[in-house]
């Protein structure tokens, strides 16, 4: 009798009730593949089920029509602010990292954070902003001064070195390093800094030295994977498509080639012609003499007007922020078709009072633009390389990752819910503080921050994501 007792009060159980359930939406997850209509269980904050068949929540939305998605993982956003992160949000991020430029103060950059941000939010220590605290550099964010143009003395290296140490015990993600802002940084600095990220097993998030418009880019790329070689510490390539323009296929064979010799390089790209810098940072000490008409590529962002010889030199004196037209659709197209390159936006926050589109956009573009509208990437492929991918470039340091970038039993419930017939950007160069629309719902943690396509106010679920401390 004892087993037909058990199977009645079993039978007689109720349903298990999820704090929020998502109902009938076409559930992607790049890692294992699945792309069908499922019903997703989520309690304090971790998704608990993914189910064929109907679930019980507290809270239910239906997805109907609509694809639910890990939320998007941007490896590269200088905007790590409020008003920055609710644009993120409303382009489907749920976790946000500043890994090129970085700072100099990993633990008061987390505590300036802890408990006021809508989404999940990373940096590195960044060898920029080290070499300019060394160097009393000062500028704010890239060096105008001797940060950039002062040779290092084995002494200052050594400081450097100490400094980088102490960020990541102090949780940093990765490591930040952009020759290209540090012209005076020397090769052995360059590696110097590789070598401690090594032992730390951190990624190094580099912006190549030089310019690809006045040299040859494969230069730069060839200083790094040269130092990721000697040191094993892997590496990632930011924005290859402004960092090669017309060198791309040759710059992607060269990652590839190295990667099938079991170098661990990656790399990223930003789906837009233009791309967005300082005015007064190093990158363009030469400009001393161009063409008229490379001036007139350059779009000041604060007044949104095209710069001639005058005005560059005027505005480079003051400092600034400045967009540069300098690419092609067709480098877009070769970049994003490509396998290797991730997505990341390289944006900016809103200080000027504008911004590039990038910086509010980039993840509603691919999908608006290169997926729906010319079928560059299939929708699988591009949440790919918007989730899974930036999850695993950093899960060797970061354990948290491992449980982004994900819709599966046990991840973090970071989901991006989102209708793939509307979503679209709709930031201009123009102006760039235009949230992208299409995003449906947005749970960071488990709780709503976007929701019927509205930001939710008066909630701060973001979470630091730091290495573990030393």
């Amino acid at each position: 009798m004892r087993p037909l007792l058990f199977f009645l009060f079993a039978a007689a159980l109720p349903a298990q009730t999820y704090d929020i359930v998502i109902a009938n939406g076409r559930v992607i997850d790049p890692e294992t593949n699945l792309d069908a209509v499922r019903w997703v269980g989520i309690d304090h904050g971790t998704i608990r089920a993914v189910s064929t068949k109907a679930l019980h929540g507290r809270a239910t939305i239906d997805a109907k029509g609509l694809v639910v998605a890990p939320g998007f993982i941007d490896l590269h956003e200088h905007g790590q602010d409020p008003e920055a992160y609710t644009f993120q949000a409303r382009d489907g991020v749920t976790s946000t990292f500043e890994l090129e430029v970085g700072t100099a103060d990993v633990a008061r950059w987390y505590a300036e954070r802890e408990g006021k941000s809508l989404i999940n939010h990373g940096v590195s220590i960044g060898h920029i902003q080290i070499r300019m605290k060394v160097m009393k550099d000062p500028a704010d964010f890239v060096p105008s001064g001797p940060g950039a143009h002062q040779v290092a003395t084995p002494e200052q290296i050594s400081e450097m070195k100490q400094l980088m140490e102490r960020g990541f015990k102090e949780g940093a993600v990765a490591a930040g390093l952009g020759p290209t802002y540090t012209p005076a940084a020397t090769r052995w600095e360059i590696l110097e800094m590789f070598r401690v990220a090594a032992r730390f097993k951190a990624s190094c998030h580099v912006h190549l030295r030089g310019n690809a418009e006045s040299g040859e880019p494969e230069e730069g790329l060839e200083e790094v994977l040269a130092a990721s070689a000697v040191t094993g510490a892997p590496l990632q390539v930011v924005h290859i498509n402004s960092s090669s323009l017309s060198h791309a296929p040759h710059m992607l064979q060269m990652i590839a080639e190295a990667r099938s010799h079991g170098i661990d390089v990656t790399t990223e790209m930003y789906p837009y012609i233009a791309g967005q810098t300082r005015l007064d940072s190093a990158r363009f000490d030469n400009w001393v003499d161009r063409p008229e008409a490379d001036y007139h590529n350059i779009m000041w962002v604060a007044t949104g007007e095209r710069l001639t010889k005058e005005s560059f030199q005027r505005y480079r004196k003051q400092g600034g922020l400045a967009i540069i037209f300098n690419n092609t659709e067709d480098m877009i197209d070769l970049i994003l078709r490509d396998p290797l390159p991730m997505i990341a936006t390289d944006g900016f926050g809103y200080e000027a009072g504008n911004s590039h589109p990038r910086s509010a956009g980039s993840h509603s573009r691919i999908l608006g633009v290169y997926v729906r509208e010319r079928h560059v990437i299939s929708l699988d492929e591009a949440i790919r390389k918007m989730t899974l991918m930036p999850a695993r470039r950093l899960e060797a340091r970061v354990p948290a990752m491992k449980r982004k970038g994900r819709v599966q039993v046990g991840a973090d419930a970071d989901i991006n819910v989102f209708d793939p017939e509307t979503i679209h950007d709709r930031s201009t160069y123009k102006n760039g503080k235009v949230p992208s629309e299409g995003v449906r719902y947005l749970l960071v943690n488990g709780t709503f921050v976007v929701r019927d396509g509205k930001l939710v106010n008066g909630v701060a679920p973001g979470e630091a994501i730091r290495a573990p401390l030393r």
